[in-house]
């Protein structure tokens, strides 16, 4: 397909294109792929310290200290965000900011930011959620399905 495409370019197209290849610059997969990692684990071990936190010194069990973790986890990547921070931390990471609490976060907070001129209802209050919107219907919309489930063979007794 790429030597047909360039069969039909012109000489003087076909010259920049090789010039191009020459001068592009060569993107460090590795590296981005090792601080994707690194920092995506960094992440994660911070969350599994604020779960540890909320287990030792509030008296909360394993099951029950994950819902303030997650909030909190949320919170610090929104304060983050709204310092400028973690567009930073993105830019080196790349996708291992992306774990999808602190990337739900930065999602959320990053679309108020971008339309807070436009007012507080419309602007922020409309624009919110404009990434974020979808994850928030899939995963409520899912949990009612498994509920759902759930709660029949709850009732017909296979549970």
């Amino acid at each position: 397909m790429a030597n047909n495409k360039k069969k039909t370019l012109t000489p003087v197209q076909q010259e920049y294109q090789e010039l191009q290849k020459q001068r592009e610059a060569k993107r460090p997969v590795v590296r981005n792929c090792v601080n994707a990692f690194l920092v995506g684990g960094l992440i994660c071990v911070i969350g599994q310290a604020i779960q540890y936190f909320y287990i030792f010194f509030f008296d909360f069990t394993e099951r029950t200290a994950g819902n303030p973790t997650a909030g909190t986890m949320i919170f610090i990547a929104m304060i983050l965000t709204g310092f400028g921070v973690y567009d930073r931390i993105a830019q080196f990471a790349g996708a291992g900011s992306a774990v999808p609490l602190t990337g739900f976060g930065n999602a959320v907070i990053s679309a108020a930011i971008e339309h807070r001129s436009e007012g507080f209802v419309l602007g922020v209050g409309g624009n919110m959620f404009k990434l974020a919107g979808s994850v928030i219907l899939f995963g409520v919309f899912s949990a009612f399905i498994v509920a759902t489930i759930k709660t029949l063979l709850t009732q017909w007794g296979g549970l």
